[in-house]
């Protein structure tokens, strides 16, 4: 019996022996990619034949397509992965897909290696970034997504791209990507071949990338350009975002060009002609033309009349009759408006419009409708320290002046005699439809009293007067209202006298005799000591007075006579 166990020990040894022979011969080892022949297909596995002492079983499913159809059949050879030589079923372990994935990681483990790039689809979003299908999930910071920062990362899952591996550490699984690498080496290699060519006035195509504020960046391969806002149009633009999108296909001219900082200047108007080189024979002073408002400012509104031709309404040339403080009262941006043109200025570009020029001017209907000394009526609308505003047509006052108010001219301050509202007559002066100005008068509504002042105070005639004012040289003297007279120190009495007050004073009655008058300059020379006895007599001074009071009627009624044939306007 020893003997019998002994030699059953012995052929076991002697088998494993074998047996380890035969791995060590075949260099088979866990772990590792090997070739095995496919031998059966069933239902659910796939026997794989790799010419160890078993065969081993791998689910169907690792070999089957997207759409469920299989990838092989019988006699088929293909990589395997052996991940263990015995089970506790006595088989070994065998996998389609990790094969795969290994080989994978290989080929990108030489990719690195030879600093070649890998291709992979975008899968998803991630915390920093996103996760590329190269084969193995790999990842892609958003720093390394494009050029410039990306806000919408989502936008790029589902697009395949190619990529450069700045990370690669197959131990722990950790592949880091680049596509911001690969595009800055062909943006670099673009812009030398850009630089090579560029030059000032030159015509180029290229594409816009950014948009800000001011302008756009324009892409023109491989260098950045700055299209300015107010160089992309000959005509007004708000902001770039009304002609541009991120993506649009622009053709430009380069305006500068600095070869130390590489700083582009572009534009686009300059690639179509400007359209002021043809403003004199499209606008003539005179025309009348249409536009629309594009702009508002304190001092007017400036009208599109075509793309890059703008003019100017001033805020005096929006109404005749109308101050107008701000333009927003009369036009809003946006509005079609009518107007003619005052005035073109090729030199500075500017074209000067006007808006009342459409209507008829009412100040030259006022001249028509008012000739100089017709009578009209109307309300004090405004009342100031040098006149009253008197409104006659609809927006379009008349001013009397303090000195038209009275003959006498004792009035200072209209305020003190007027009121608004208050309704006069006054006689039309003077109408300058250019400077829109409108004269009227209210003393002229009777006649000068100094007109007959010889018929009335001729020289050596006695007047019976209040001394008004006192002054060193001697008495003002109201001979009627608007008339004074003058009574010199050295006329007072016959003695000399050195104050006046010894022999007037303010408010007294005194009787003159009128020594000189020169009408022309409104002046009267009186005389108190030159007076005889009887025309110092009080009852000869009341004889005066009747006299006067029979004289003023008789010339009321020539007054009366004279100004009959006036025309009144209400």
């Amino acid at each position: 019996m020893a003997t019998q166990a002994q030699t059953y020990t012995n052929t076991i040894e002697n088998f494993e022996d074998l047996l380890a022979e035969y791995e060590a011969k075949s260099g088979t080892k866990e772990g590792e990619i090997v070739k095995g022949k496919i031998i059966a297909i069933s239902k659910d596995y796939v026997t794989v034949d790799i010419g160890y002492k078993s065969e081993g079983q791998i689910p169907i499913q690792e070999f089957v397509n997207v759409d469920g159809s299989l990838t092989i059949k019988a006699g088929d050879v293909v990589d395997v992965y052996l991940e263990s030589q015995e089970n506790e079923h006595g088989q070994i372990e065998l996998s389609k897909e990790k094969a795969d994935k290994l080989k994978i990681w290989d080929e990108i483990n030489d990719a690195v290696e030879r600093d070649e790039l890998v291709e992979g689809v975008i899968t998803g979003r991630v915390k920093g970034g996103l996760t590329v299908d190269i084969g193995v999930k790999a990842f892609l910071p958003g720093s390394q997504v494009d050029l410039r920062p990306v806000r919408n990362l989502e936008k790029y899952i589902g697009e395949s791209h190619k990529f450069k591996v700045i990370k690669f550490n197959k131990r722990r699984g950790n592949i880091v990507l680049s596509r911001r690498a690969l595009l800055e080496a062909e943006r670099e290699s673009l812009k030398s071949k850009t630089l090579e060519t560029l030059e000032v006035g030159q015509t180029l195509k290229g594409v816009v990338k950014n948009i800000t504020e001011y302008g756009c960046f324009v892409d023109l391969g491989g260098i950045d350009g700055l299209l300015h806002i107010t160089d992309m149009s000959w005509g007004r633009v708000q902001h770039p975002n009304e002609m541009f999108e991120v993506g649009d296909e622009v053709e430009v001219m380069v305006l500068k060009y600095d070869p130390k900082t590489e700083r582009v200047s572009l534009g686009l108007k300059q690639v179509s002609e400007d359209p002021w080189t043809t403003v004199p024979q499209r606008f003539r002073i005179g025309d009348r033309v249409k536009g629309k408002v594009v702009s508002l400012t304190d001092y007017g509104a400036f009208v599109e009349l075509e793309p890059g031709v703008e003019g100017l309404i001033h805020v005096s040339e929006m109404s005749w009759t109308k101050r107008v403080k701000h333009p927003s009262k009369v036009v809003n941006q946006g509005d079609p408006v009518e107007a003619v043109i005052l005035d073109v200025d090729l030199e500075n570009k500017r074209i000067s419009l006007g808006m009342k020029q459409t209507e008829d001017n009412p100040w030259e209907v006022l001249r028509e409708r008012y000739p100089v000394g017709t009578v009209v009526r109307g309300k004090i609308r405004n009342i100031t320290n040098f006149g009253l505003f008197v409104g006659i047509e609809e927006g379009i006052d008349g001013l009397v002046h303090v000195s038209d108010i009275s003959w006498s001219n004792k009035i200072k301050n209209p305020a003190d005699h007027f009121q608004k509202g208050d309704e006069i007559e006054a006689v039309v002066l003077h109408i300058d439809a250019e400077k829109e100005r409108f004269s009227l008068g209210v003393k002229q509504l009777t006649r000068d009293p100094w007109d007959i002042v010889e018929e009335k105070y001729p020289p050596g005639s006695v007047i019976r007067g209040k001394v008004t004012k006192v002054l060193d040289f001697g008495a003002i003297v109201e001979i009627e209202d608007a008339i004074e007279g003058l009574v010199h120190i050295s006329e007072l009495a016959h003695e000399k006298i050195s104050n006046v007050t010894d022999v007037v004073r303010e408010g007294q009655d005194v009787t003159a005799k009128v020594i000189s008058l020169i009408p022309e300059e409104r002046k009267i020379g009186l005389s108190l000591k030159r007076l005889s006895s009887e025309e110092n007599d009080p009852e000869y001074a009341k004889y005066l007075e009747s006299q006067r009071a029979e004289s003023s009627t008789k010339l009321g009624d020539v007054f009366a006579s004279k100004f009959a044939g006036l025309k009144v306007n209400e």
